[in-house]
């Protein structure tokens, strides 16, 4: 996927409207995610329905107030908007965490050949080593909303460590929690039964185990030398 954008300009759709344009910048940005290449325009009606959705979309999987860490995530905006007023319309819209191409680059119209886009919106979704999840996710946001994601996740084998949504935080803490004084429990119920078992085994076994035993232990005394 990085390789799809080294050379670029990305830009964040921040207040400054800060620019990704070293190869450093990047790379930091885009390795090891997925990444969503959405194909929309401000005068698209069904752009325009979908982008809450989507924003919906991208805030439970980014926002802390959803999350305990980021999911490696990324949308990029391909605007095919008529005029840069308009691409600024609908950036507006988006969230502030998404990045976009600068209305003046042609390569946002390479990117709408090479991924053979026929209808907006489109939102294209990229493995890391740029191959292709899903052609157009629209209706899988639609209908799994954040499920997607783990979908994705599991689908292009990114290492995604820290992205943990609140109540799986919560579970997990609470059987991390747990966890020790589970195995001291199963330790000591295990050492009970194995002492019992030693117990009944010694008792089935009579004096001839016992004999048994005995000239074991003689034997390996006596090969073992006078100690």
């Amino acid at each position: 996927m990085v390789d799809l954008f080294l050379g670029r300009t990305l830009i964040k759709n921040n207040r400054d409207q800060d620019e990704l344009d070293t190869e450093r910048e990047i790379v930091l940005r885009l390795q090891n995610r997925v990444l969503m290449l959405l194909f929309a325009a401000a005068a698209c009606e069904s752009c325009q329905q979908f982008v809450p959705t989507l924003v919906e979309f991208h805030k439970r999987l980014t926002d802390e107030a959803y999350v305990e860490r980021s999911a490696q995530l990324v949308l990029l905006y391909i605007s095919l908007d008529q005029s840069e007023e308009q691409q600024e319309s609908f950036l507006n819209e988006l969230p502030k965490k998404c990045l976009f191409l600068a209305y003046e680059d042609p390569y946002r119209r390479e990117l709408e050949a090479m991924f053979g886009v026929e209808g907006l919106p489109t939102v294209v979704v990229l493995r890391p080593d740029s191959s292709i999840l899903s052609l157009n996710a629209v209706e899988e946001i639609r209908r799994l909303g954040p499920d997607c994601y783990r979908n994705w996740q599991e689908a292009a084998e990114v290492v995604d460590r820290n992205f943990l949504i609140n109540e799986d935080f919560d579970e997990k803490a609470m059987r991390s929690f747990s966890d020790p004084m589970r195995r001291l429990k199963y330790k000591v119920e295990d050492g009970r039964k194995k002492k019992k078992k030693d117990k009944t085994l010694r008792g089935q076994g009579g004096s001839g185990g016992g004999d048994e035993q005995q000239d074991k232990d003689e034997h390996d005394g006596g090969e073992g030398g006078p100690w």
